[in-house]
């Protein structure tokens, strides 16, 4: 796996970096003298060269006016752009309300027509309850400070969007931990009736549903955090402050790689709905 799932975000900055130095260099000005036109010290000139500083749409335009070469400003901007969206905090994602991330990207769902998802410690998007997702969102809020919590509502369009699992031309493949089945993140009565429909989904012929035992040996892979492939062109990997989308092959391969690993140590069928029902059965 790659040592840092941002990676690839921090590669398509490093790009859009080496193109603008490029550019310095072939107008013949030194970093001072770059700085100087754009009239902000030589230190911003070299964070924006290594990658450390992301330029902004003014810094882009300012820069390729100082190498005569204002016409590829927009080009360079809209690459930036990209780049920046690869790596996205959620708190700049939440801005809009969670109901609104919900809704986000839905041209990315319909375009996908195979879905691979890994949960190490809840029940994947596209499986989940309204009450469960009630739950996962009210936590979401109140850790992110939301300043308005439509959490309800953002668990309603999250059973709405997850309705794509019964459209035809998509199928899906979920691994999840055994612990993710345990986490009880809502009422007893709201995770039962989730564990619930794990037998109903699960059963569905476009889904199969691994579940790896916490009791499980000789392991080929331990538990990773959880990311999502989008057919064989994009991972989205959620970590504690952001949402990283990777798009670089080799590091999509490894991804694969990890979750065909992670789907062999896992159980289906008849052992697999055992596991979920043991864990209603904890509920009581």
């Amino acid at each position: 796996m790659p040592l840092s799932p941002s990676s690839s975000a921090q590669a398509a900055r490093e790009v859009v970096a080496q193109r603008m130095r490029d550019l310095r260099k072939s107008a013949g000005l030194t970093v001072t003298e770059l700085a100087s036109r754009c009239n902000w010290h030589h230190a911003k000139t070299s964070r924006i060269e290594n990658a450390r500083t992301a330029p902004t749409a003014t810094d882009i335009r300012l820069w390729c006016q100082a190498c005569d070469v204002a016409d590829q400003a927009e080009d360079l901007i809209a690459q930036s752009l990209h780049a920046e969206s690869m790596y996205t905090e959620w708190r700049t994602q939440v801005r809009a309300g969670l109901k609104a991330l919900q809704d986000s990207e839905p041209r990315l769902f319909q375009d996908t027509e195979l879905f691979r998802v890994y949960s190490s410690t809840l029940v994947p998007g596209l499986l989940q309850t309204e009450g469960y997702a009630a739950g996962i969102l009210a936590i979401s809020a109140r850790f992110r400070d939301v300043q308005l919590d439509d959490s309800a509502e953002a668990a309603r369009a999250r059973v709405d969007r997850s309705r794509i699992i019964h459209e035809r031309g998509h199928r899906f493949v979920f691994v999840v931990e055994e612990d993710a089945l345990r986490h009880q993140i809502c009422g007893a009565d709201e995770m039962a009736a989730q564990l619930g429909y794990l037998l109903t989904a699960g059963a569905l012929p476009q889904v199969s549903l691994g579940i790896i035992p916490m009791a499980a040996r000789e392991r080929t892979q331990w538990p990773r955090e959880t990311f999502h492939v989008y057919d064989d062109r994009l991972v989205s990997v959620e970590l504690v402050s952001a949402r990283v989308r990777i798009t670089q092959p080799s590091e999509i391969g490894l991804y694969l790689k990890a979750f065909e690993q992670l789907r062999g140590d896992a159980v289906y069928g008849a052992e697999a709905r055992t596991l979920i029902l043991r864990a209603i059965e904890a509920l009581h």
